[in-house]
C-alpha cells in the first residue's frame, strides 16, 4: 500500500485542511487529521444527488442548489442526472476547496465546476436560500445539502442555523411546489426527521447499499 502524500494544506475558520492524495484517483481531505471525505466512498454523495434531483429533473429548465463542494462527487451526480438546461448553484464555504476542485481533484468530479450550468458561490448556502425571499433568487426545484457536519442534536438547545427550525422555513420557501430539500447525514437523527415534519415537509430517510459508511440521506418533500 503506497502512503499518503500531502498535496496542500490550509488554515481555516474550522482548523486546519489538507488534502492527500495515493496512487493516481485516491484522494483525502481531512480537517484537523480526522477524514472528512474520501474518493474511495462516495455511494452517499451519489445517492443524495440522485434522490434529490431525480424527482424533478424532468420539470423545464430546473433550479437546484447545492452545498458543499468537498470533492465534487455530490456536484457531478447532480449534472448527470439533470437535463442541458438546468441551473445549478453550488455553494462552498471554504475558497480552498474549491481552488482544489478546479486543481488537482478535478479529475474526479469530470472538472464539474467547469460546467456551464453551474453557478458558483463562495460562502454561506443559507444566503443562498433567503436570496429567493429577499427577490434576488428565483425558486428552487430541488435544495441537496451535503456538509460534513449533518444534522444532530444540540445538548445545549441552541438554534442550528442550517438544520433549526428557523433554517426549515426558510429552506421550504425557497423550494417551488413539490420541491425536495435532500440531506446528508452521519446517522440517523429521528429528532431531525420531526422538524422536517414540523416544517411542513412530507419526509422519507434511507441508507444507500453497498460498501462504506452507513451513512443516511433525507429526502423531504415541499406539498403542493
Amino acid at each position: 500500500m503506497k502512503p499518503w502524500k500531502t498535496i496542500d494544506v490550509e488554515d481555516t475558520d474550522d482548523g486546519q485542511l489538507e488534502l492527500l492524495y495515493r496512487g493516481d484517483q485516491d484522494f483525502l481531505i481531512t480537517l484537523d487529521g480526522s477524514v472528512l471525505m474520501s474518493s474511495a466512498f462516495h455511494k452517499s454523495e451519489m445517492a443524495l444527488s440522485t434522490w434529490g434531483c431525480g424527482p424533478v429533473c424532468n420539470r423545464p429548465s430546473p433550479r437546484v442548489l447545492t452545498a458543499g463542494l468537498g470533492l465534487g462527487f455530490t456536484l457531478r451526480a447532480a449534472l448527470d442526472i439533470l437535463p442541458s438546461d438546468a441551473q445549478v448553484v453550488v455553494a462552498e464555504i471554504n475558497p480552498v476547496v474549491v481552488k482544489w476542485c478546479r486543481g488537482p481533484a478535478a479529475m474526479l468530479s469530470d472538472d464539474a465546476l467547469a460546467d456551464e450550468r453551474v453557478e458558483l458561490v463562495v460562502g454561506d448556502v443559507m444566503d443562498c436560500v433567503r436570496d429567493v425571499s429577499r427577490g434576488i433568487r428565483a425558486a428552487f426545484d430541488a435544495i441537496v445539502v451535503d456538509l460534513y457536519v449533518g444534522p444532530g442534536r444540540d445538548p445545549e438547545g441552541h438554534q442550528d442555523a442550517l438544520y433549526g427550525s428557523d433554517a426549515l422555513l426558510a429552506v421550504k420557501s425557497a423550494l417551488t411546489e413539490g420541491g425536495v430539500y435532500a440531506v446528508w447525514g452521519e446517522e440517523q437523527e429521528p429528532e431531525f426527521d420531526e422538524s422536517l415534519q414540523r416544517a411542513g415537509f412530507l419526509t422519507s430517510c434511507a441508507r444507500p447499499r453497498g460498501p462504506g459508511p452507513p451513512h443516511v440521506i433525507y429526502v423531504a418533500v415541499k406539498p403542493s
